[in-house]
């Protein structure tokens, strides 16, 4: 039986099963570790080693054999770690490997396990509770894992478990990063270890300051409503400590200006230096990179950081090899390695991320051309060496002598992982992914006076200027995320929707990455403005491109999330140009979207209301007259189920007809794959009968 492509990507997550990730490579670089599913439909991740010597694969870690029939449970605070992190995988989905090579560890269905890596044993150790992110001490002699609000340790022989530290209060987390950290700044851990593995800095949050909403699963009205603490803009954030705590359970807070500086934003302890943080203010205007003295809790100010639109949270900070203090900056407009508060970058280099700091250089992942990521070795000294090249999407994980580069271009679907040794030819691992059903063919564009990277495709069976077909716009447009990427996987869903009969137009406007400060800040205040006038401008290009085969008296525009936000505002601002939406968990309010995300674009919504009402969807629910599809998880806890159904009671109050579709038990993201399946038919079905597609 043919499988519909909804389906495949949905049972495939998007084709990425099978790829090996969460790639680690042995200090001597002669072991290479990572984690992949046994072939490209099935869920559960296994880990893997590869002998660099030999090429021999090998599995480390089957969690069938270890569960048996019983299968993986998640307890609801792995779960919401899971949904903060996009994480749709099952089994093993993260591990950690202690410095000196040893041992590793891993959390699976809410237990504590440990792998000699000698040896190959795993045992699965004591542990209390659900187990959390779980961390071997540099050492290799000791795990440390959250559990129940605690901070909770153990030996690696499974002796001596006990709590380090644990909450006084319900509302009281240790060891864990608190929703504002893990949702909007990438830090996902609470915790980390000295280099010698006898304390750890241990994150403290009180949640007690937030508000508490309450999510409900209208299909089960027998249910009690979940309750959630959510800080939306203008509220309360939770209060966020740290503290260095010895394994004897002694704890020194650490001390900075909590006042103006209210977030704790990165943490990194190495062997080089004593460990560094970086804070930002709660406008995230100001930002100050601190180095801790544990044994008395002061901080002392190495760097301090101004931006009058925000600063950006990059790489962490941390003291690399010579005790040279190393992190990523803005300066003059260009995303730079600085070095000791010196930047060695050059103009046109845009640094995405720090992979390995060492005496002399820094190897990164940094972008001249936007829609490519490379691999680039920056020296101290300016010279600047790219170790990859070409229309491609790289990363790399280096150990020793031993670099593994991953690889995603645009010339096929596909992701080649390879391991690169010294004096040795290039080493291949294995890729299992399900095969891509079709191979898109995508153009890309530089639209307008911005260059907006635009990539433009048509029906696979279209011969040019033989019809002019109805233009399906299918953008993200908002910060922090880039569609138009030179990596072709990532157009396969825009293929599959050019091949029902549109011309399908993916563009990333101003305020999204990897085009510098100028570019991401002109969308401070105004989403409602920039995102939307890029898009258009996108449209008009692709028209001027293609007279004879768009057809502009037919738009139509789809997206989920911040997409789902701009596709609604497109047919309530431009109907002129806009003529059917479908918008997939749209914010439509965005003094019900969080606090660090809202506030560091749009500003306080207490001192700044006017930015607020400008760019809610809510007063132009009146101006309604294109055909518009809302859809919405009722379940979701990031984009809440409110923003839908107040923009739809908005739009029944001014009698303006719409469409909302209601997905019961669903989330942020829609896994599951008849949900995803019918729900991209019904999609395409709405758009095709509205647009004649």
């Amino acid at each position: 039986m043919t499988v519909s492509y909804p389906r495949l990507a949905a049972r495939t997550l998007r084709f990425t099963l099978g790829i090996p990730r969460h790639v680690t490579v042995s200090p001597d670089g002669a072991t290479v570790r990572f984690i992949r599913t046994p072939d490209g439909v099935t869920r559960t991740g296994q880990l893997w080693e590869l002998d660099v010597a030999s090429g021999t694969e090998s599995v480390l870690v089957d969690p069938v054999a270890l569960l048996g029939e019983a299968g993986e449970e998640l307890s609801a605070e792995e779960r919401s770690r899971r949904e903060r992190s996009r994480e749709s995988a099952a089994g093993l989905v993260a591990y950690d490997v202690d410095a000196t090579g040893r041992w590793a560890c891993f959390a699976l269905s809410g237990r504590l396990w440990a792998v000699h890596l000698g040896t190959k044993a795993v045992t699965g150790l004591p542990s209390v509770g659900a187990v959390i992110d779980p961390r071997l001490d540099p050492t290799g002699r000791r795990i440390a894992y959250a559990s129940g609000g605690s901070l909770r340790v153990i030996g690696v022989d499974g002796k001596d478990e006990r709590a380090l530290v644990s909450p006084g209060s319900p509302t009281e987390v240790w060891g864990q990063a608190e929703f504002i950290a893990a949702e909007e700044m990438e830090r996902f851990r609470g915790f980390w270890w000295a280099p010698d593995g006898r304390s750890l800095l241990v994150e403290r949050f009180d949640d007690a300051p937030v508000q508490t909403w309450f999510v409900s699963d209208p299909e089960h009205p027998d249910r009690e409503p979940v309750a959630q603490r959510y800080p939306s803009a203008g509220t309360p954030n939770a209060d966020v400590t740290l503290w260095h705590v010895g394994l004897d359970g002694s704890r020194t807070e650490i001390v900075w200006d909590r006042d103006a500086y209210e977030y704790l934003g990165r943490v990194t302890w190495t062997p080089h230096g004593p460990p560094v943080l970086q804070v930002l203010s709660r406008d995230q205007k100001a930002a100050q990179v601190l180095s801790v003295d544990v044994g008395s809790g002061a901080t002392t100010i190495v760097r301090d950081l101004r931006d009058d639109a925000w600063v950006e949270l990059s790489s962490a900070p941390c003291h690399a090899p010579g005790g040279l203090l190393v992190g990523v900056e803005d300066v003059d407009g260009w995303r730079r390695i600085v070095v000791d508060g010196s930047p060695v970058s050059p103009d046109g280099w845009q640094v995405r991320s720090i992979i390995e700091s060492y005496t002399d250089c820094v190897v990164a992942t940094a972008s001249i051309e936007p829609t490519e990521v490379q691999v680039v070795r920056f020296g101290f000294d300016g010279t600047v060496t790219p170790l990859t090249d070409g229309a491609a999407l790289h990363g790399a994980t280096i150990g020793g002598p031993t670099t593994v580069i991953v690889r995603s271009g645009l010339e096929a679907v596909g992701t080649t992982v390879t391991v690169h040794r010294e004096g040795a030819e290039p080493l291949p691992i294995r890729v299992v992914a399900e095969p891509a059903p079709h191979e898109p063919l995508v153009t890309i564009l530089g639209a307008g006076a911005s260059d907006l990277r635009t990539a433009v495709l048509f029906p696979s069976d279209h011969r040019p200027g033989s019809r002019r077909l109805p233009v399906l716009m299918d953008p993200y447009g908002g910060p922090h995320a880039q569609r138009v990427l030179a990596s072709a996987r990532g157009f396969l869903e825009a293929q599959w929707l050019a091949d029902q009969g549109f011309c399908v137009v993916v563009a990333d406007g101003r305020g999204t990455p990897g085009r510098g400060r100028a570019w991401e800040v002109a969308v401070r205040d105004d989403f409602a403005g920039v995102t939307l006038d890029d898009q258009v401008t996108a449209l008009q290009s692709v028209a001027a491109a293609y007279p004879d085969d768009v057809d502009t008296s037919r738009v139509g525009i789809t997206g989920w999330s911040y997409g789902g936000y701009l596709a609604a505002l497109a047919v309530l601002k431009r109907p002129d140009v806009f003529h059917a939406a479908v918008a997939g968990a749209p914010v439509t309010e965005w003094r019900l979207y969080d606090t660090c995300y809202t506030e560091r674009y749009l500003g306080d919504p207490a001192t700044q209301p006017e930015v607020y009402d400008r760019n809610s969807l809510i007063p132009l629910a009146p101006g309604l007259q294109r055909p518009l599809m809302i859809i919405h998880g009722l379940a979701d806890d990031n984009v809440v189920a409110a923003h839908t159904l107040r923009l739809s009671s908005a739009l029944l109050a001014a009698g303006r007809a719409h469409t909302v579709l209601p997905l019961s038990g669903v989330t942020h993201m829609t896994p599951q794959e008849v949900v995803a399946e019918n729900l991209k038919l019904l999609q395409v079905q709405f758009l095709t009968d509205h647009l004649g597609a």
